[in-house]
C-alpha cells in the first residue's frame, strides 16, 4: 500500500544537533526520528519523504529540539543527485522493519505452541495474546503507512501476521472448547 504522497520526490531535512549532556536527550530524538521512519543521511541530518504528516511531524520534532536547548533546521528539497541511493537506504529501512515484525512473528507463534505444550487453554492466556496481536498489526500498520516506495519485506510480513492471525484462531477454539467442557 504504498502512498503516492511523494509522487513529486520531494524530501524533508531535519539538520540538528542536541546538547550532548543529558544523553537522555540525543536519544530521544534517535528514536523520534526512528518512529517516524526516517533515515539518516549522516549525523544529525535525517531525511523524510515529503508529505503534509511528515512536515507537522517533523516541526514538532524541531520545537522539542529547540527546548531542548538544541538547533534544529527543518528544509524542504529535491535531490539533484543521489535520489536512487536515497530511496534505496528509505526502502531498506522499511524492509529491516518488515523483518523485525516477522521476528516477532515468530515468537508469538512460539508462545501460541507454548500454550498448546503446557496446555494451558484460559481465556486469560487468550486476551493475552490477542493484546500481541493486536501490537503486532499495529505496528505493520505504521510501517506501511510510512513505506511510501513499496519495500519488499511487506509481503512476507503480511504473511507472517495472517499466520499468526491463524494459528490465534484456531488457539481461541481450544480455549472455548476447554472452557465448555470444564462447565
Amino acid at each position: 500500500m504504498p502512498s503516492s504522497d511523494n509522487a513529486d520526490g520531494g524530501w524533508l531535512l531535519l539538520v540538528y544537533r542536541v546538547p550532548s549532556e543529558p544523553t537522555r536527550l540525543r536519544a530521544a530524538v534517535w528514536r523520534r526520528i526512528k518512529s517516524l521512519g526516517a533515515i539518516y543521511l549522516q549525523n544529525s541530518v535525517a531525511a523524510l519523504p515529503a508529505s503534509p504528516a511528515a512536515e507537522r511531524s517533523l516541526r514538532l520534532l524541531r520545537n522539542e529540539i529547540l527546548e531542548m536547548s538544541g538547533t534544529a533546521m527543518l528544509m524542504s528539497c529535491s535531490v539533484l543527485a543521489g535520489e536512487a541511493e536515497i530511496r534505496s537506504a528509505f526502502t531498506a529501512a522499511r524492509d529491516d522493519e518488515y523483518e523485525e515484525i516477522i521476528d516477532k512473528c515468530r515468537d508469538f507463534l512460539g508462545e501460541v505452541e507454548k500454550e498448546y505444550a503446557d496446555s494451558h487453554f484460559s481465556y486469560a492466556e487468550l486476551e493475552e495474546n490477542e493484546v500481541d496481536l493486536i501490537k503486532l498489526r499495529t505496528w505493520l500498520q505504521r510501517v506501511r503507512e510510512r513505506d511510501v516506495f513499496g519495500g519488499a519485506g511487506l509481503q512476507a510480513a503480511l504473511s507472517s501476521l495472517a499466520e499468526c492471525e491463524e494459528k490465534l484462531e484456531a488457539y481461541a477454539t481450544r480455549v472455548y472448547a476447554e472452557e465448555a467442557e470444564s462447565h
